[in-house]
């Protein structure tokens, strides 16, 4: 049975077409459709009921320790109120999960999981811990919500004091009050514009969501569900969990070697990583030039040969055009290379061009 986050009954009263997802159910959009979802976080502002990810807390004198080993990604150097994107990989280089290392301070972590992995993510982290560190799962005690888009950082002067406004690109204030709540507030998102990320007690949400609301109405913001989170983040070219990468997809052959530091001493999957040696495959922006959409799991082609498949694809409607991500092997990779892709039996013409797609 699906769980409800704490905004399901604001969800209702603003019409969103509720769904099933990663164990929730979630507004995949709202009256006012995905399209103008989507465009109202490229040009105003949306927010999003993100209460379904997975929040985990790693304490102690090796808690640092525990999260170099765990991640993929080097978070020796971080400082109090930084946020880190990293893999997290298992024995053989596949990927676990995808999270964000949020450093509280140097016996402090929060990581905060994707939704559909939570509880495999828990039992991955807690069967690889060890030394003086406690572990906690707090993704009940925590609700989440984005606000996204270029004019999201106006409507949050409206609500909190300047200090408590996170000014560098991931980093966070742990102890902020966003309209009297007290929220964990972090320069984060998956949209590729500007916003934040809040997290608040769930008894707060709905007070949080609603202030939110009537301090944006100006602004133009509006709720925005799954749907047009996922556009947004295909456009800006970011890879999701399940589609760019898995557990047999490495984090090199998907884009992801700038959170992928070798140099360090020792991580999970750093010796599967050597063992695979050169990537053969890579993940590339698609434009499909010919008529249809590609969706995920599309195989492409080079004349007649077998080079790859999609992970994910739509049409974009800030780009106003149909684009696909997918693994394709490395000789056809090169930006504008020709291939075709199949779609419901029939082969559509793509070309390889520059990720990310959009970019603000």
């Amino acid at each position: 049975m699906e769980l409800k986050t704490p905004l399901y009954d604001c969800h209702l009263q603003w019409k969103g077409k509720v769904v099933p997802f990663a164990g929730y159910l979630l507004p995949v959009q709202y009256d006012s459709g995905v399209i103008t979802e989507h465009m109202a976080v490229r040009k105003k502002a949306g927010l999003f009921d993100v209460s379904h990810m997975g929040e985990v807390v790693l304490k102690g004198k090796d808690a640092l320790w525990n999260v170099q080993r765990l991640v993929t990604n080097d978070c020796s150097r971080m400082y109090d109120g930084q946020v880190k994107y990293s893999p997290m990989c298992n024995e053989s280089g596949g990927v676990v999960d995808d999270l964000l290392v949020y450093k509280i301070n140097s016996e402090k972590y929060l990581l905060v999981i994707n939704a559909a992995n939570r509880f495999k993510d828990v039992e991955w982290i807690k069967a690889h811990l060890s030394g003086s560190v406690e572990f906690r799962d707090i993704s009940d005690e925590v609700a989440q919500l984005a606000l996204q888009g270029p004019k999201s950082g106006e409507i949050l002067q409206k609500l909190t004091d300047s200090n408590d406004i996170p000014v560098k690109y991931y980093s966070f204030v742990e102890k902020g009050l966003v309209a009297g709540i007290p929220c964990l507030l972090s320069k984060t998102g998956y949209t590729g514009e500007d916003g934040y990320e809040l997290y608040c007690k769930p008894e707060d949400a709905v007070n949080l969501w609603n202030a939110l609301l009537n301090a944006g109405k100006e602004e133009g913001l509006i709720p925005c569900g799954l749907g047009a989170r996922d556009t947004l983040r295909l456009e800006a070219a970011m890879p999701l969990y399940g589609h760019e990468m898995d557990d047999t997809i490495s984090p090199l052959e998907t884009g992801l070697g700038f959170a992928v530091k070798m140099e360090k001493e020792d991580f999970i999957g750093k010796s599967g990583l050597e063992r695979r040696g050169e990537i053969k495959r890579k993940r590339v922006g698609l434009s499909i030039t010919g008529r249809g959409i590609a969706r995920e799991k599309c195989p492409v082609y080079f004349k007649d040969n077998l080079v790859g498949i999609t992970t994910s694809g739509t049409h974009c409607p800030y780009l106003g055009s149909p684009v696909a991500m997918a693994l394709i092997d490395l000789e056809y990779t090169e930006i504008g290379t020709q291939l075709e892709v199949l779609v419901r039996g029939k082969k559509i013409t793509a070309e390889v061009v520059e990720l990310p797609f959009y970019k603000k």
